[in-house]
């Protein structure tokens, strides 16, 4: 029982910052157990705070034989091997810290740090970029870890950027003989390959089509109807313009979630001005009061080949974006259709992003992706940006596909209904 106390009382002195008395009471549970493992991994630690290496590396040795299960133990012992210059045997005793937990993060940033101190920071990336892995969010990452985690998140932030730049001036000349077409794709598999961005891969939030090519942004040349739409781009921003200067309020909140819903990434725009449309169709349905206000813009729109789903598409919207304002990363519906815009006003400082891909609308050209992959859009101006948005179909849709595809909306919408 007297072991007990003193360890009791060892932990209460140690809470509080009695060390001296703490290491005086594992001393006397050492004494009464020579094998004490808590008592062996206390002091051990205590001797390399203190600076007394021999004594640490002998304690925790001992705390090993007797816990050969607790990774942290090893952790330490490791620290107090590389401090007293014995690599060889630092590294072992971090190996069999992962051993006992593969996913141990001080484990793993020590051994990066040991493979770091021996052979390089190139040669700690991959236990650092385990180690972030594991690791919780930056703002809950522990206290006495910060340091080493960030130190560990700018080794790797230097070597991915290393190895990207590496791959990029050894391949970029055999990229350039390519078709112009071809390069984003490329670089983005560089970029994938040294790790410095991750596959985006098409995600539908109600209707997949699978075994459709995840492109970002599509080419000009499978939309027959671009230039033609865009002649019109001139007077459909009168309309705009004209629309924006009513008081009416014609203009709501894109993002509209009720009470109790889960906002998650949208909380900043949630029943915002910020992000704000005009519909002219919505879910499929017309607003023929808007359509009255912008009725070349609804003319213009009559030569697209504009996706309908009954009850999803086509949706079309003149979108305003306010100054300084991000929409955040989101995926769309639906594969089987895209996402057309035709930029109206469009400030400097504008991004827009689709997967990997990054772009600067271009008033009066109009661009078309799959909205499935991750995007985001961003304003970084004092002025309005205003898009013009429309649904149209997936050109790699037959028509026999489209036709299944309706069939299949309507299934669930019936079985929904029921």
């Amino acid at each position: 029982m007297a072991v007990m106390a003193w360890a009791d009382a060892a932990r209460a002195a140690a809470r509080i910052g009695r060390w001296t008395e703490a290491e005086t009471l594992w001393r006397q549970v050492l004494e009464a157990d020579a094998r004490h493992p808590e008592a062996l991994y206390s002091l051990g630690v205590h001797a390399l705070q203190a600076g007394r290496t021999d004594e640490s590396v002998d304690l925790l040795s001992r705390a090993c034989e007797a816990a050969p299960q607790e990774a942290t133990v090893w952790v330490f012992l490791s620290t107090a091997l590389r401090t007293a210059g014995r690599p060889d045997e630092a590294w072992e005793a971090i190996q069999s810290a992962l051993v006992a937990d593969p996913y141990s993060l001080p484990a793993l940033l020590s051994r990066g740090g040991l493979l770091e101190d021996t052979q390089g920071p190139a040669a700690a990336l991959t236990s650092y970029r385990n180690a972030l892995k594991v690791a919780p969010p930056s703002q809950h990452w522990p206290p006495h870890l910060r340091g080493q985690l960030e130190h560990a998140s700018q080794v790797v932030e230097a070597e991915t950027r290393a190895y990207q730049d590496y791959l990029v001036q050894s391949l970029s000349g055999l990229i350039a003989q390519g078709a112009p077409a071809d390069r984003p794709k490329w670089r983005e598999a560089l970029s994938i390959l040294s790790g410095a961005s991750r596959p985006y891969l098409s995600d539908a939030n109600q209707l997949y089509m699978p075994r459709l090519p995840a492109i970002p942004f599509f080419e000009r040349r499978h939309f027959p109807w671009i230039e033609a739409l865009e002649s019109h781009t001139d007077t459909i921003r009168k309309e705009l313009e004209a629309a924006l200067a009513k008081s009416s309020g014609a203009f709501n909140p894109y993002i509209t979630y009720a009470p109790g819903q889960p906002v998650n990434q949208w909380a900043e725009l949630n029943h915002s001005d910020r992000w704000s449309t005009l519909d002219l169709w919505k879910s499929g349905t017309a607003a023929p009061e808007n359509q009255r206000i912008c009725p070349a813009t609804t003319q213009a729109l009559a030569e697209v080949d504009l996706a309908r789903i009954e009850g999803l598409c086509p949706n079309v919207m003149f979108s305003a974006l306010a100054p300084r304002t991000r929409i955040p990363p989101h995926h769309g519906e639906t594969n089987a259709r895209l996402i057309a815009h035709l930029p109206l006003v469009v400030p400097p400082d504008c991004e827009f992003r689709v997967g990997f891909d990054r772009i600067q609308w271009r008033p009066g050209e109009v661009i078309v992706f799959d909205d499935t992959l991750e995007h985001e859009a961003y304003n970084g101006s004092d002025l309005l940006r205003t898009v013009l948005i429309f649904d149209v179909w997936n050109p790699l849709l037959s028509e026999d596909d489209r036709a299944i595809i309706l069939a299949m909306a309507a299934a669930a919408r019936t079985y929904r209904a029921d």
